[in-house]
C-alpha cells in the first residue's frame, strides 16, 4: 500500500469549553495522510478530491462551532429539533449558551484537545473517501507562533456564512510595529489582557448584572445567545470583525510620551487577518 499527506489541508477556527479556562477560541492546521492501493489513476487519491472532499466534511462539522465535552462534569446539556442549551461551570465562573444545534459540536471526552477532536472527525472523513483508502491519519496542531498571541472567542451576526456563530474562534498571533521595528513589550501587553478574551459587541449586550454580561442576537441561522463572566469579556463598538479588532488593538497600544508610526498586524487564525495604522501623539 501507498500512503499520500497533504500539510495544512485546512485550519479549524473553533472555540470549546475548559473546566479551567472556560471558553477558548482555538485554530488548529490539519494535516492528513491517506493509506491504501492506487486507483486506475495511479493515485490513493487525486489531491483535487483531497481537498473538496475532506476540507468540505472538516468545514460542515466541527469548524466555526462551539466544541462541548459532553462527558464533562461541569456541562449541563439540553437539547431539542431547533435549539441547543447549556450551562457550562469553570472555575472562572458559570457560561451559559444557546444556539441551533448546527453551530455546536458534541465530543464524546470530558475534555477538549486536539486529541479529541481528531477523534471526533476521524468516521465522518472516512465517509467521503473512496473504498481503495484503508486507512485516515490525521493530526491537529497549532500554528508555531515565536512571540505574542491570544485566544479569542466571537460571533459576526451579520455574516451569512458560519462566523454569525456566537461562540467560535481562534488562536491569533499579534505584531505591533512602532516606526518599522517590532515591540515585543506592547505585543505582550495586548496579549495578556486578551488571554481567553470573548469580543462582545455592545449593541448585542442584552442584560448585565452580578459580574456577568448577556449577549444575544438573531441570524440567519437563529438565535443565539450567551452569558459569561464579565471578567473574560472585552466590549467594541460595532461588529467584532478582524478589521475592527486591528482598529481597536491599534487604540489599546497607543499610549505612551514617545510620537511615531504605529502599526498593528492582527490576525484572525492562521495567515489572515488586517492591519490599522495610526499616528501616535507624544504627550
Amino acid at each position: 500500500m501507498t500512503s499520500l499527506f497533504v500539510e495544512q489541508l485546512t485550519v479549524i477556527d473553533c472555540a470549546y469549553l475548559d473546566a479551567a479556562r472556560g471558553l477558548v477560541g482555538e485554530s488548529w492546521i490539519v494535516d492528513i495522510e491517506l493509506i491504501g492501493d492506487l486507483d486506475e489513476q495511479s493515485m490513493v487519491l487525486d489531491f483535487g478530491e483531497v481537498k473538496r472532499r475532506l476540507k468540505q466534511a472538516i468545514d460542515g462539522s466541527v469548524d466555526h462551532t462551539l466544541v462541548v465535552p459532553r462527558l464533562a462534569p461541569e456541562l449541563s446539556l439540553s437539547q431539542s429539533g431547533a435549539k441547543t442549551e447549556l450551562v457550562f461551570r469553570s472555575e472562572l465562573g458559570a457560561f451559559e449558551y444557546q444556539s441551533p444545534p448546527v453551530a455546536v459540536s458534541l465530543v464524546e471526552a470530558d475534555a477538549i484537545d486536539a486529541a479529541a477532536v481528531a477523534a471526533y472527525l476521524k468516521p465522518r472523513l472516512a465517509e467521503v473517501l473512496p473504498p481503495n483508502v484503508s486507512e485516515l491519519r490525521l493530526h491537529l496542531r497549532n500554528e508555531r507562533i515565536e512571540g505574542a498571541y491570544y485566544h479569542y472567542t466571537h460571533g459576526l451576526k451579520k455574516h451569512k456564512g458560519h462566523c454569525q456563530r456566537i461562540a467560535h474562534g481562534h488562536r491569533s498571533r499579534i505584531e505591533i510595529r512602532v516606526d518599522g521595528q517590532r515591540a515585543p513589550t506592547l505585543e505582550a501587553e495586548v496579549a495578556a489582557r486578551w488571554l481567553d478574551i470573548y469580543l462582545g459587541t455592545n449593541e448585542d449586550l442584552v442584560a448585565r448584572g452580578n459580574g456577568r454580561l448577556r449577549f444575544a442576537y438573531q441570524a440567519p441561522e437563529g438565535r443565539f445567545e450567551i452569558a459569561l463572566p464579565e471578567a473574560r469579556v472585552e466590549r467594541m463598538d460595532g461588529d467584532t470583525t478582524v478589521e475592527r479588532i486591528a482598529e481597536w488593538l491599534a487604540q489599546l497600544a497607543s499610549p505612551g510620551s514617545a510620537c511615531g508610526q504605529l502599526e498593528i498586524r492582527a490576525y484572525e487564525g492562521v495567515m489572515k487577518g488586517a492591519v490599522a495604522r495610526r499616528t501616535r501623539a507624544a504627550r
